[in-house]
């Protein structure tokens, strides 16, 4: 991960932009450096990961233009080549030095080319002023504000811009701002028309589309490690990887000191894959003592995603100390929302259930993305989501519902099935029941969170929480204590989020107060 900024028409000191941007340092704690062009400026935090010397550091230049990005640009080198072919010349093995040349052949029309994880901002000296653009999920993240002049400012997180903005707010994915404008250049949630792809034919392509999407992320100029569940999707990846790297793999789980889920199927895969494998064990006043911390680093108060997080914020941090040299992480998100999750086996019908998938693809960026992207990058390392890849999500969207429905009594069948050859994984763990990861790392944990908030908020505290927050009121004890604190650290900025993450109301059996599949009819032996 990396950090950028910039502000356009700059009202700020340079002092306020640099203290701004010094709360992510994290993000890249190589090196940084601020440059004012015209009357912007430009910040760039780097974490080295393609291109490890310095001739890799950003804002590059062409031409009068700069830009600073913070991305993976797969198949750069391709790209790289077709551009030495027309003239130009590179002094780094960075993929983020070929973004200016592709702006100079193509223009905004450079963004829908790029398949990639980035946000971006380009100073274009013929305007004299700045464009901004973020990857069509938004798995890297990006925000923008206003100053009192009106000048728009963006940067990676939205720490960034408290105090500078009186509102924050997200940038939306799959567009670009110019000239005051925010463009769509690529919706990836868009209705197609549906595949005719019968289900063996279907399975064949995910299998290949994955892992085209795990190969591209394993180039990487600095290690590698892959977060471990023991979970389908996590479990997946590793497998995948450890079959195209043909060496043995970097493993971690996590798991509570008393009720751990995950951490003897994580286990298990780690020995089935032959990989060296480490286990980050936490208790309750690691958790209790972490939320804090926690939630300042997330900028959300939804509940799912701060339960889910702690976990992962955890596992992050023990890396650091277990295994530092490790700067890349793969992970296994996004798989639910595009195949389905517990409660989406309620969905009374295939239109219903694409509508979901749709809605949920949309706001990502708000959730389970957010949720990897900063307990990976606070602890100074890069999140890369193949369940992300561009190719891999337009196909599985564009699949027939009626073939991803549950109607195998087993929930992501097609994505099981489709690597049920060639010994990915023992087949307990390829048709595992899904438990949710905040659950998985021990039930002990999420119900230590909510009496943590009971001792401290009542009912009554609940109730007259309407009077004070009209926007995402929160509901329970545990909600209440997240928006407290949330609002601590970006007091006013509730609508950053959309809503908190639940199981759609109006189907039946999803109308529930919590939203962990726990309290789901269909929990099962998901929890076992």
């Amino acid at each position: 991960m990396c950090s950028i900024m910039g502000v356009s028409k700059r009202h700020i000191s340079l002092k306020a932009f640099e203290e701004g941007f010094s709360r992510t340092v994290s993000r890249g704690p190589d090196m940084q450096r601020v440059i004012e062009v015209s009357d912007s400026v430009l910040g760039f935090q780097r974490l080295a990961i393609m291109g490890l010397d310095e001739s890799g550091m950003q804002p590059f230049e062409l031409d009068g233009n700069y830009v600073v990005c913070n991305g993976e640009l797969y198949g750069f080198r391709s790209q790289k080549e077709e551009l030495i072919s027309k003239g130009y010349k590179f002094y780094s093995d960075s993929d983020c030095e070929i973004i200016l040349p592709m702006y100079k052949e193509y223009g905004t029309e450079m963004f829908a080319k790029l398949d990639a994880e980035f946000a971006l901002i380009i100073y274009d000296k013929e305007i004299d002023d700045l464009i901004a653009a973020r990857d069509p999920i938004g798995i890297r993240p990006l925000f923008y504000g206003y100053d009192e002049q009106q000048s728009i400012m963006f940067a990676s997180e939205a720490k960034n811009l408290v105090g500078l903005c009186d509102r924050i707010y997200p940038f939306p994915p799959g567009h670009y701002y110019k000239d005051g404008q925010f463009i769509s250049y690529k919706d990836v949630a868009a209705r197609q028309i549906y595949s005719q792809d019968d289900l063996e034919t279907a399975c064949i392509r995910i299998h290949d589309l994955l892992v085209a999407g795990v190969e591209k992320r394993l180039d990487a100029d600095a290690p590698v490690g892959f977060l471990l569940s023991g979970g389908l999707d996590s479990s997946l990846v590793c497998a995948i990887s450890q079959k195209l790297m043909n060496k043995q793999i970097r493993t971690f789980a996590i798991g509570m000191n008393e009720d751990a889920i995950d951490l003897k199927y994580a286990r298990e895969v780690a020995d089935y894959l032959g990989s060296d494998h480490k286990e980050i064990i936490i208790d309750k006043d690691l958790v209790l003592s972490s939320l804090e911390e926690v939630i300042a680093a997330l900028g959300t108060y939804d509940i799912t995603t701060i339960r889910a997080s702690m976990g992962m914020y955890l596992i992050c941090k023990g890396i650091k100390k277990v295994s530092p040299d490790i700067r890349v992480l793969l992970t296994g998100e996004i798989s639910d929302e595009i195949f389905g999750y517990k409660y989406t086996d309620f969905a009374p019908d295939a239109e219903e259930f694409q509508k979901e998938a749709e809605k949920r693809l949309r706001e990502l960026y708000m959730y389970d993305v957010l949720r990897a992207d900063r307990c990976i990058s606070v602890n100074s390392m890069e999140a890369r989501v193949p369940f992300g890849d561009l190719a891999f999500v337009d196909y599985v969207m564009s699949i027939n519902p009626e073939l991803k429905m549950n109607k195998y009594n087993k929930g992501k069948y097609l994505l099981r099935h489709a690597f049920e050859k060639g010994d990915y994984l023992p087949h307990d763990i390829l048709f595992r029941e899904k438990a949710a990861f905040s659950d998985a790392v021990g039930h002990s944990m999420v119900d230590y969170l909510k009496e943590y908030a009971a001792s401290i908020y009542t009912d009554a505290d609940v109730a007259e929480a309407s009077e004070k927050y009209d926007f995402a009121t929160p509901f329970t004890a545990e909600s209440l204590l997240y928006r407290e604190i949330f609002e601590k650290y970006y007091p006013g900025q509730a609508r950053m989020v959309v809503d908190f993450w639940m199981p759609n109301k109006n189907w039946e059996n999803c109308d529930v107060d919590d939203p962990s599949a726990r309290v789901l009819k269909n929990y099962g032996a998901s929890g076992e």
